[in-house]
């Protein structure tokens, strides 16, 4: 212990030039003890922000100025882990000490059947100093970890083995932005490797579960290759990041989902038929009425995606509050969730236009808000879309006995004249 609390102390004397900007926090200007994330993504010590937030009563970001949705606070464990590295790090080596390192470690790696240890030691040396990334990366070392994560697909794997695969994908996370336009990155297009990482996503932890997501995100941005790996999944690699978007733990974890969901549904209209087979539309319906603004933005998006499939639209139709879930996002989310909430609701009447789907939108109050954005100024597509549908839609809407009469005359008058 004494010598760790000599090395903390060493590493506090060092010049402020070689302290990481990032872990200071942004109120104190002082290493952050306990980092922590707010909802705009800017991480500060705990202590300090739990101040500014409860003791002073602020309901803004600091460093941002920026309100804040809420005032929850996420451990950022990746930057605590990443301080405590560099405070009882060593002093620098060599260029060339630390590439016999890695070679070495690799080879332990290869040979040993005891891979955890070298793994953590590779994951250390890695967060320490970047440098060494590209000579991991030059010995052949993402081909070494990506056998190591493949293991997790053989049946009764034991507990070291999975763990060993929770290190693998973790030092595979701190190589993805070195190899994102190497050759190296197409080992991790293999369907084995894709299939490992959703199995990641199901059984991992916390961490594991994120760093799997962050890989598979840089996959999602090689467009040209996605569409032949989700090919070659079955609908448990969408159950997985569906099963990560409805638990509440890790906020953080769950955008990164939403966003890999988006990319991979972006480039791939069989992705879509995939995602609503493993239950998408009904789980995203479920979380939309809860949502804080950025996350309804993306379920929504998802939704107008899916909904672009004649199956997307049937699973829509077939949950009981699709249309009131969108309805309640029009108008008083923000102008992107009513654009997109505007969309879904004009794919579902255009293909969908049955006594059942019209009486739900006036009961839901989805008509009232259409006509709510009429009075949007100047032109554009989502006033366009609006007014296509009271033009086909008014006059059956004004018929029903629930419609409210203050907009009868109204609709009336569009329908004949025009907005």
């Amino acid at each position: 212990m004494e010598d760790r609390d000599e090395e903390e102390f060493r590493w506090s004397l060092k010049d402020n030039m070689d302290l990481p900007p990032d872990f200071m926090c942004p109120i104190s200007r002082e290493v952050m003890e306990e980092p922590v994330t707010i909802s705009t993504g800017v991480s500060y010590d705990r202590k300090s922000i739990e101040t500014w937030l409860f003791t002073y009563r602020k309901n803004t970001c600091p460093a941002t100025m920026q309100v804040l949705d809420n005032l929850d606070v996420t451990p950022n464990h990746t930057l605590a882990r990443l301080i405590r590295a560099w405070k009882t790090a060593p002093a620098p080596r060599s260029e060339e000490g630390m590439c016999n390192e890695v070679a070495s470690l690799l080879e332990s790696i290869g040979s040993s059947p005891f891979k955890v240890s070298s793994l953590k030691k590779l994951r250390s040396v890695v967060e320490c100093d970047g440098g060494v990334e590209l000579e991991l990366v030059g010995s052949s070392g993402v081909k070494v970890l990506a056998g190591i994560l493949v293991q997790i697909l053989v049946e009764n794997l034991d507990f070291a083995g999975f763990r060993a695969c929770e290190e693998a994908v973790a030092v595979l996370y701190l190589l993805s932005p070195s190899i994102e336009d190497r050759k190296e990155m197409k080992i991790l297009f293999e369907p084995e490797s894709v299939k490992s990482l959703a199995t990641l996503l199901q059984r991992g932890s916390t961490e594991a579960r994120v760093h799997s997501v962050g890989i598979l995100r840089k996959i999602a941005k090689c467009k040209g290759n996605l569409e032949c790996i989700v090919q070659e999944q079955d609908v448990d690699l969408f159950k997985s990041l569906l099963e990560i978007v409805s638990d509440e733990i890790c906020k953080k974890e769950i955008s990164s989902a939403l966003e890999l969901l988006i990319e991979i549904l972006a480039v791939s209209k069989k992705s879509r038929l995939r995602a609503i087979e493993s239950g998408a539309v009904c789980i995203l319906v479920e979380l939309l009425p809860d949502s804080a603004r950025s996350k309804a933005e993306k379920i929504l998006l998802l939704l107008k995606l899916l909904c672009e499939c004649k199956e997307g639209r049937t699973a829509m139709l077939e949950h009981g509050i699709s249309i009131a879930a969108v309805t309640k996002n029009l108008s008083n989310v923000s102008a992107t969730a009513t654009k997109l909430g505007v969309k879904i609701l004009w794919l579902i009447c255009t293909y969908h236009p049955s006594k059942r789907v019209m009486e739900e939108m006036v009961a839901c109050g989805a008509v009232k808000k259409l006509v709510e954005l009429l009075h949007m100024d100047g032109r554009s597509s989502t006033k366009e879309k609006v007014v296509r549908m009271m033009k086909s839609y008014g006059q059956t809407w004004t018929r029903l006995p629930c419609f409210p009469d203050a907009l009868k005359n109204y609709l009336g008058m569009m329908s004949i004249n025009g907005p």
